[in-house]
């Protein structure tokens, strides 16, 4: 799968912007602030319909204006693909795919494979266990149509179990055998849920530690461990013995919302023992790892984005990430860096076409 050209109109700080792709090595580079980020963001939009770095997607559209629209041509299985993400602002965001809008953003996720790493994912060290669920359902879902479904629903029941909690609370009231709808579909849903989840990190957590023992050279043991409710006991009965202190705090303090994803070196945690350089060879790492495993299920090498590469990384790791990348056939690669001559250095140790862009 190749990206061969790309369009912003308004996006960000863009306010025109067409580039042609090279089908292997492309790289972004130019002082900080000229947007090298904002373009591997356009293109993590086009494949995830959101933005990497802003959630909040009218905040994607460029200051005083009105709309925003990314237009990305893929070559997909020897067939051309045309992706539009747009908003306009008071409206809801369009996806087409050959012109035709998608009914439901969930259809279009996994359709155009895609890894980001990025100094933005330190987030999944320092933030909280909601930051590192989400990097479990996007590998997944990107893969598994059904998982991303259950997840949806799962959160939908949630939402609404815990409007009902409020509820009671206002009403000074309670119902058991309403509460009891929702405790039940949510040990469904979330049952289907944390089986795949832990499916998933038995197959992901030794392609993660190769990874990672290349990077590193193999000086440091490295693990992730899940944590659920669900190890111990189903949801459904969990829901139960925790209703006394839903009612009082008026939500669901139990279930696959709370799962974490532990990152340990050494057996102990990354966060308060790891370098910043072990930090980072962890987090590339970890993205590679999902790349791998993206592309084992799917069959299709993900594209993929290397957001500022250089950050708390020497030459000499960074060359040795790209020659990885050379090595393995990983398809269409994008780097953004603030110095070209450090970029083409790195990038002429591999033996692949390469385009650099000056912005």
């Amino acid at each position: 799968m190749i990206l061969k050209s790309l369009s912003l109109v308004n996006y960000k700080n863009f306010e025109s912007k067409s580039l042609t792709f090279n089908d292997t090595i492309n790289c972004l580079v130019g002082k900080n602030g000229v947007g090298k980020t904002n373009i591997l963001d356009a293109i993590y939009h086009l494949s995830f319909g959101k933005s990497y770095f802003n959630p909040i997607t009218s905040q994607n559209i460029k200051h005083e204006e009105e709309f925003f629209v990314v237009n990305g041509n893929y070559n997909k299985d020897n067939k051309s693909e045309k992706i539009v993400v747009s908003l306009k602002r008071g409206q809801k965001k369009v996806i087409k795919r050959n012109g035709k809008a998608y009914n439901k953003f969930s259809e279009h996720i996994g359709f155009l494979p895609l890894v980001i790493i990025s100094p933005a994912d330190r987030d999944l060290i320092i933030e909280g266990s909601d930051t590192r669920r989400k990097f479990i359902d996007s590998v997944i879902s990107q893969s598994d149509k059904l998982y991303l479904d259950d997840l949806i629903k799962y959160n939908k029941i949630l939402a609404q179990r815990n409007s009902l909690l409020k509820y009671f609370a206002l009403n000074n009231t309670f119902n058991k055998d309403t509460l009891d709808v929702y405790n039940s579909q949510l040990n469904d849903f979330g049952t289907k849920i944390f089986n795949k989840r832990e499916s998933f990190l038995e197959t992901f957590i030794p392609i993660f530690k190769a990874r990672y023992k290349a990077i590193s050279n193999g000086n440091e043991t490295v693990d992730l461990v899940y944590r659920s409710d669900l190890f111990d006991i189903d949801l459904y009965t969990l829901l139960k013995q925790v209703i006394n202190k839903d009612k009082a705090i008026q939500y669901t303090s139990v279930g696959l919302h709370k799962d974490d994803l532990i990152f340990n070196i050494d057996n102990h945690p990354i966060k308060k023992f790891g370098s910043q350089g072990q930090q980072k060879s962890f987090l590339i790492a970890l993205k590679l790892a999902q790349f791998d495993f993206i592309k084992q299920l799917s069959g299709v090498n993900p594209i993929l984005l290397l957001d500022d590469i250089f950050d708390k990384l020497d030459e000499e790791r960074v060359t040795q990430i790209i020659k990885l990348v050379d090595d393995e056939n990983f398809g269409q690669l994008f780097i953004s860096d603030t110095h070209a001559e450090r970029t083409e250095n790195a990038v002429k140790q591999v033996h692949q076409s390469y385009e650099i862009f000056k912005l």
